[in-house]
């Protein structure tokens, strides 16, 4: 499967969004892109193919999955990246735990322009006005991903859309199943594997719902199972650095705005709930 994202998404970005769906011999070529863009970009077909231990065929393969008609157009979009992004600080910082964490945030912030590399226009619109429109909004969401569900559950419910989230999964799949034609499923997850989300999303399919996705990875199995998918590609840039050091952080950002354009289209009704929350939040705070 190739890519079908935007034709501005960098390189870094295609791989990120693509690792889990890549042949072996393709995921190899993309791996050794991804760690050393500078060093690939000075590299022919021939020479990469060589590097990594596979045949001109597979390089050249790689790029037309990226979404390039050759390698010499994924060449030069990985020259156009490296010209655009910034030069990275130390990443141990100054060897003390702040030096350390100030790295890891500052590693995160260059990461920033990444979140919404995959993001369409059409995605994101249709993805607000079906969340606008739908009659019901259950959400399906565990895991690592379960405090996300969690959180857009608040946020929704704060802007005057009411939704449910129900952190045990066996009653995340009994609601999806009493969903109908006019309700939405919002399925949250990093990996896009979960089983739990998975099974949630297929209910809510089968029951004639709207699937909403947001996930990291392009050909995930939850992103074939949605209506309409946001892919957010993971900030540590391959999928063995998502298992390993997984974070929610850029979902959780996107969600955040996601929910600011549904309090902006939604107008009034927004404006009424979110007086109704400050009054709720007045009322709670002591001296």
């Amino acid at each position: 499967m190739s890519w079908t994202g935007p034709s501005d998404a960098p390189p870094s970005v295609r791989i990120a969004a693509l690792a889990p769906s890549l042949q072996p011999s393709e995921r190899r070529v993309a791996d050794t892109i991804a760690a050393d863009l500078a060093g690939s970009v000075e590299c022919t077909a021939q020479q990469l193919a060589d590097l990594v231990g596979v045949g001109r065929a597979s390089v050249v393969r790689t790029a037309r999955t990226l979404g390039y008609e050759g390698y010499p157009q994924l060449r030069v979009a990985v020259a156009r990246e490296l010209a655009f992004t910034p030069a990275p600080a130390d990443e141990d910082g100054d060897g003390t735990a702040v030096g350390a964490l100030r790295a890891g945030i500052d590693a995160f912030a260059r990461s920033l322009p990444r979140v919404t590399a995959a993001l369409t226009e059409e995605a994101v619109t249709g993805f607000v006005t079906a969340l606008d429109e739908a009659d019901r909004v259950v959400i399906a969401a565990s895991g690592l991903s379960t405090p996300l569900g969690l959180d857009v559950a608040m946020r929704l419910g704060s802007a005057g859309r009411p939704c449910e989230f129900l952190p045990d999964t066996l009653a995340q799949q009994i609601a999806a199943r009493q969903l109908s034609a006019g309700s939405v499923c919002l399925a949250l997850s990093g990996s896009g594997t979960s089983r739990p989300t998975l099974a949630a999303a297929t209910a809510a399919r089968g029951a004639g719902a709207r699937v909403l996705a947001v996930t990291s990875f392009a050909h995930a199995p939850l992103v074939a199972l949605a209506d309409v998918a946001l892919v957010v590609p993971p900030v540590t840039g391959t999928f063995r650095d998502e298992l390993l050091h997984t974070s929610r952080a850029a979902l959780g950002l996107v969600l955040e705005h996601l929910v600011e354009l549904l309090v902006d289209r939604r107008g009034g009704r927004s404006a009424d709930a979110r007086d109704a929350v400050l009054s709720a939040l007045g009322e709670s705070l002591g001296e």
